[in-house]
């Protein structure tokens, strides 16, 4: 069964691996460090995996410092019911400056498209984008809708090659409303599709990507998510660099890192700036270590590079927290990305512990969201009922804003430096 399906894909994922790569071309950093960027989607977005991501590396990880990030996700959403629910409206109360897309996976009704489909989804994006240009968003990240899985997908009344030929022509009508406006185009679905394939090619077709129901995807393709993001954010990926130089034992590193102390191929350093950690079995679709191997977040968003000079001809064995890898002088004086060959290093724990603060802080917002906000007068009324002041939901809506942004402040201050060491020396 996989092999056949297999065949059908493969054609769809060398167009979609030319298409990556235009559409998450680098562009410049679009964010500033005031921006309050609202994640906004469907279920999901409110998985809240994706969208942690998105957090958690533009707490820890960017470059120019934190940035903000709230998320917006309604189970079953599309362009039309965010605006009979009037959700646009709870957005844009907490005066988001940037604000991302996922819509497509409802509006395409799990079926093969038409014009009904292509209208109504076109129409909403439109309407949708317009809506936050009005009201003082300077930037919408209009994101595609992903993918359904190409073994595990059952809905509807067509299989999984006919409902991403659905949502591919969703992603081009994204696309285009995105140019339109002059606003970032996220490829969500052409990488998550490349990715799909080759990731089934090695863990085999049990292995998900788009998740076990086929739509919703678990930690590994909500990482693939996160990535189409924050490509299209202009996020470059530049987390550091430490130079040592073997013949003098001397050491320097980059802006967010802090040499400590340098001598004989031992170096201790301090780091404001984290790499982008993962984390579970390779195999597990609910782990991201193994995922990342079939697309280049390391390589575009995630170089923590290490530098060695006048190191000798030979092999060098560089250990950095409880693991040790083996390079070539030549390999170490080009630079090797420490991020990326150790999965497990010293900023995993702490990276982690910040992650599930945002998880937390997330957990919050959707609370805030869909039962608070989303009962505007059901509160109202009970209120009323209770002989409290006019005005008092409208205090009581401000001072839990204010604690979302309260909960963002502190999440801020939980990025300390992390003390590490990494070590040199010949390998025997």
């Amino acid at each position: 069964m996989f092999t056949g399906l297999n065949r059908c894909f493969v054609g769809l994922a060398a167009a979609a691996a030319i298409a990556v790569g235009a559409a998450q071309s680098f562009a410049a950093d679009i964010l500033k460090s005031d921006d309050l960027v609202a994640v906004c989607g469907d279920s999901i977005t409110e998985q809240k995996d994706y969208s942690v991501d998105i957090e958690a590396y533009l707490l820890m990880c960017r470059a120019a410092g934190p940035v903000r990030t709230a998320q917006f996700g309604w189970s079953g959403d599309d362009v039309v019911w965010i605006f009979n629910r009037g959700s646009e409206k709870d957005i844009l109360s907490i005066h988001p400056t940037i604000v991302t897309t996922c819509f497509g996976m409802n509006d395409g009704g799990y079926r093969a498209i038409t014009d009904q489909i292509l209208n109504k989804y076109r129409d909403g994006m439109k309407r949708l984008i317009a809506t936050f240009k009005d009201n003082g968003v300077r930037i919408v990240v209009v994101g595609s809708p992903g993918v359904v899985d190409s073994v595990s997908f059952s809905r509807g009344t067509n299989g999984a090659e006919v409902y991403n030929k659905t949502l591919a022509t969703l992603r081009d009508v994204a696309r285009d409303v995105a140019k339109e406006n002059g606003f970032p185009f996220a490829n969500v679905h052409d990488v998550m599709m490349d990715v799909m394939v080759k990731a089934k090619a090695k863990y085999g077709p049990d292995y998900t990507v788009a998740g076990g129901d086929g739509v919703h995807p678990a930690s590994n393709g909500q990482l693939v998510m996160a990535y189409a993001f924050l490509k299209a954010m202009g996020c470059d990926g530049d987390i550091g660099t430490i130079t040592v130089d073997l013949a003098s034992g001397k050491a320097t590193a980059t802006d967010g890192h802090k040499v400590i102390s340098a001598a004989k191929g031992t170096v201790a350093l301090e780091s404001s700036r984290y790499p982008f950690c993962f984390w579970g079995n390779p195999s597990d679709p609910n782990a991201t270590s193994g995922i990342i191997e079939f697309f280049p977040f390391n390589e575009d968003l995630n170089r923590l590079k290490l530098v060695v000079t006048n190191a000798p001809a030979g092999k060098f064995k560089v250990t950095w927290g409880e693991t040790s890898k083996v390079y070539t002088s030549e390999e170490l004086a080009n630079g090797v990305n420490l991020a990326a060959d150790f999965l497990k290093n010293p900023f995993s724990a702490q990276f982690e512990k910040i992650r599930q603060a945002v998880s937390r802080k997330q957990a919050y917002e959707t609370l805030l969201y869909k039962t608070y906000m989303a009962n505007t007068k059901m509160v109202k009324d009970a209120m009323k009922e209770a002989n409290l002041e006019g005005d008092a939901y409208d205090g009581v809506k401000t001072a839990l804003i204010k604690r979302d942004g309260k909960l963002a402040a502190e999440l801020a201050t939980q990025v300390t430096p992390v003390a590490h060491t990494i070590q040199i020396e010949a390998a025997q």
